[in-house]
């Protein structure tokens, strides 16, 4: 006698385990806990076999015999619906496995501990919030350069046409990923060249102008914030490092008997170690600040805490405050005034200052030179570029031309 749904949902649990027979093998498997599992019994080439069918009262009886109905017809054409139903699992579970969000942090992973914490950070950001959602449940080799384009557009659509840009850069590098483990055959992002909106390059903004450098030297001068924004606003036109690298600065790392800040390669873009002499004027600014924040493990504590490094917007704000806006000077464009005076004023030699800079330089073979090369020249550079922002504060320009000295 067929099974009704309210025998199925009346079904209590006993002291054993017990089924209620439905129809052509289905029944309902009554647990002892009061569970109920709905099961097909079938043969395939003479061997007895159970389907699972699903859990009422998830699945009615209806439901269940609907599905029964489906394993019977793949009976019929010569298929067992219990290793159909393992094939299909397997082949999810390896589109997990190769979809674009498995391959790409796979690929992060690999890149990340090579990379500098600021750049590790942007990328984790492009894949999570501007390439996941759309692409990363897709297997990897099935995306195709229209919907990888599509993707990509959503983001032009924002106005963030640069982001876009480099969204396609960190896209092309999870698919050649792929294609180097096997996971892919090609990789579409190269198919989408000029499909974008061309990014207009947008230099970061420095005041270059001696003039007007002494106008901001004044300003920093008279600039009344917390102890560590001052200090850190003070050593940025002396020492000219990228912002992430001064605001990470630890009381560690300065060699106060050789008068130099040694940053470990982790720290810096180029994942090269890298050495920068102090003028006796930064010197004294770090001397000043010791005492206030000398116990912390950075030179410049953030305020919420003394575990956490000034927040990346500390000198941005200090800027603001003093009156300069993002178009005319930005924490990092005292690099660039830097770069330019140096050069065109003071006339350091270029190699000189790409060093102190930072910068890839390399030598005539193509190797890489060392943190201390020029090292010794370059102090001598830093304590001169220390003493030409002393002479334009007080209004007695310094113009020396010390590549012939």
């Amino acid at each position: 006698m067929p099974l009704t749904d309210t025998a199925a949902r009346q079904a209590k649990s006993k002291e054993k385990d017990y089924k209620l027979a439905d129809e052509k093998g289905l029944f309902l498997f009554v647990k002892t806990n009061g569970s109920k599992y709905w099961r097909l019994k079938y043969r395939y080439l003479g061997a007895e076999k159970l389907l699972a069918l699903g859990v009422y009262p998830d699945v009615k009886l209806a439901g269940a015999r609907r599905k029964a109905d489906e394993a019977r017809q793949q009976l019929r054409d010569g298929i067992d619906p219990g290793e159909l139903r393992k094939i299909k699992k397997a082949s999810k579970v390896e589109a997990a496995t190769n979809s674009f969000e498995a391959v790409g942090l796979e690929w992060f992973a690999k890149q990340a501990p090579i990379w500098s914490e600021a750049h590790a950070t942007k990328t984790r950001w492009l894949l999570e919030k501007n390439l996941f959602p759309w692409l990363g449940s897709r297997p990897i080799a099935e995306i195709t350069p229209p919907e990888l384009l599509a993707t990509l557009r959503r983001i032009e659509s924002r106005g963030a046409h640069e982001t876009a840009q480099r969204a396609k850069q960190v896209a092309g590098q999870v698919f050649r990923f792929a294609v180097a483990t096997g996971r892919a055959q090609r990789d579409p992002a190269q198919d989408l060249r000029g499909a974008l909106s061309a990014n207009v390059t947008k230099h970061l903004a420095a005041i270059t102008d001696p003039k007007e450098v002494a106008k901001l030297l004044h300003a920093i001068d008279g600039f009344r914030g917390t102890p560590a924004v001052a200090a850190a606003l003070k050593l940025s036109p002396l020492l000219f490092v990228r912002p992430g690298e001064l605001r990470h600065m630890e009381w560690a790392e300065i060699n106060w008997d050789e008068a130099r800040w040694e940053i470990s390669a982790e720290k810096m873009k180029m994942r090269q170690p890298h050495i920068v002499p102090l003028s006796t004027q930064a010197i004294a600014i770090l001397r000043e600040l010791e005492p206030i924040t000398g116990r912390s493990k950075y030179v410049f504590p953030s305020a919420r805490g003394a575990s956490r490094p000034l927040s990346e917007n500390g000198v941005r704000v200090a800027l603001r405050t003093m009156g300069f806006t993002n178009e005319q000077m930005t924490p990092h464009g005292f690099r660039a005034m830097a770069r330019t005076i140096l050069d065109e004023v003071l006339g350091y030699r270029v190699d000189w200052i790409e060093h102190q800079l930072a910068h890839a330089v390399k030598d005539a073979n193509g190797r890489a030179y060392n943190r201390t090369s020029h090292l010794k020249d370059r102090k001598k550079m830093m304590q001169g570029w220390a003493d030409y922002l002393d002479s334009l504060k007080v209004g007695n320009v310094i113009a020396v031309d010390f590549a012939r000295n």
